[in-house]
């Protein structure tokens, strides 16, 4: 299998795990519906898939250091499916938060072994990260539109049937893992053969690469990260209220605002890997917060149907920067993969999840602007974050090694994505 199948084939495993990160905002309208819940208790049910989540990430992020785990991506696939489906069978609100809570955790699983498979196949490049990355945007995107045709037609007790993309993304990771399986680690991971102890001989692993951390750097990327999360979960949670709202559409409104929030986030990620080629990533990153600024303002500010246009424009600026983390973080941190992996891309979804309940406990308190305009304060932070955050360079193993077997075709090939 050549390197562009094995990320085509990750990209859309990746699609059907979102799936079940969008789902969450996406179901909060019908929970309030049939449920009459508050924005309070709704929020809390985002903070069910994120605190768990938030936890975990970095967990199985250091687990995956110490030793390749790639069974987990069909297994948490299917963990993240069926706590989903399964949120919408009981009117208790504790189960639901269980259930909630059990797809967080498989989220949590599927991330960090995800993300360094991902960067054995690519071979360590920006554009074939960013593409791994879209397939999760596009799963974000499908999530309004899957929920609405699923729940909105037969209510809440059709949700079983969202556990499809689960076991859809489960068999497509397969001929990956075989593949990748089949190099062995010292051929998937050259850097692995100065590291025979960060190595398992019967599965794929990014091991240990050459090269110091600079943990300064990395906790200055993964607190911009986490203002960036705060800033897009404190917006899709509430998005469709705040949309039907401004505009005074109806349920239909508010799901194509969330759709315009995904989709444009899946633009922002494939553009965001070509600019690092055309600039660099800091600098990409840096110039795509402050166009989040002046975007979420608008979102927050402007009424009638112009909103639709901030929307859009937040989702690209929130996302430029969506794989640039992960390979940053990676970069940052090249003896702790996993962990870098963890952080920035699974836990860069969850965090934001914490501060939810907040703000819904305010927009029940006041208003639903009242309670989004502090996120306008996210992007900004993550730009000063960014401004003194120096430009890493790649470990030598990931571009100067010979390419292993899975890679082999993709170099060849001019249409491919390293």
């Amino acid at each position: 299998m050549n390197g562009n199948t094995s990320i085509l084939l990750l990209s859309v495993g990746h699609a059907c795990v979102d799936v079940y990160q969008g789902a969450v905002a996406s179901l909060i309208p019908f929970f309030v519906a049939e449920r009459a819940y508050t924005y309070a208790a709704a929020s809390g049910i985002v903070l069910a898939a994120s605190l768990l989540s938030s936890v975990a990430q970095p967990l199985f992020g250091a687990l995956t250091d110490r030793r390749a785990l790639p069974w987990l991506l069909p297994v948490s696939t299917v963990l993240g499916g069926l706590g989903i489906a399964l949120s919408g069978l009981t009117g208790s609100y504790p189960l639901t938060l269980v259930f909630v809570a059990v797809s967080g955790i498989g989220v949590a699983a599927y991330h960090p072994e995800s993300a360094r498979i991902a960067r054995i196949a690519g071979r360590g490049s920006h554009t074939a990260m960013s593409w791994f990355s879209l397939g999760g945007n596009l799963g974000f995107a499908a999530a309004p539109i899957l929920v609405t045709a699923v729940v909105a037609t037969g209510g809440l007790h059709h949700s079983p049937l969202l556990v499809i993309p689960a076991l859809a993304g489960s068999v497509l990771c397969l001929p990956v893992l075989r593949a990748l399986g089949r190099t062995g680690p010292d051929q998937a991971d050259p850097s692995a053969r100065s590291h025979p102890q960060a190595t398992d001989n019967s599965s794929p692993s990014m091991g240990t690469h050459e090269g110091t951390d600079d943990k300064n750097s990395f906790v200055k990327l993964s607190l911009a990260v986490a203002c960036r999360s705060i800033a897009f979960i404190g917006l899709s949670t509430f998005l469709a209220f705040y949309v039907r709202q401004r505009t005074g559409g109806g349920p239909a409104a508010g799901t194509a605002a969330l759709a315009v929030l995904y989709l444009g986030g899946a633009v922002g990620t494939v553009l965001g890997g070509s600019l690092a080629n055309r600039w660099d990533r800091v600098t990409t990153v840096r110039r795509s917060y402050l166009l989040s600024v002046v975007a979420v303002a608008g979102l927050v500010f402007v009424p009638g149907p112009a909103i639709y246009v901030f929307v859009a424009l937040t989702s690209a600026g929130l996302y430029v920067p969506f794989s640039l983390h992960v390979t940053l973080g990676q970069d940052y941190l090249p003896s702790r993969v996993g962990t870098a992996s963890g952080i920035t891309l699974g836990l860069a979804v969850s965090i934001g999840g914490l501060v939810s309940p907040l703000l819904g406990g305010l927009a029940d308190a006041t208003s639903l602007r009242t309670a989004l305009a502090p996120l306008i304060l996210m992007p900004a932070l993550s730009w000063l974050l960014f401004r003194k955050l120096p430009e890493p360079t790649p470990p030598t193993s990931l571009s100067a090694a010979p390419r292993p077997p899975v890679a082999t075709q993709a170099a060849r090939s001019p249409g491919s994505l390293g």
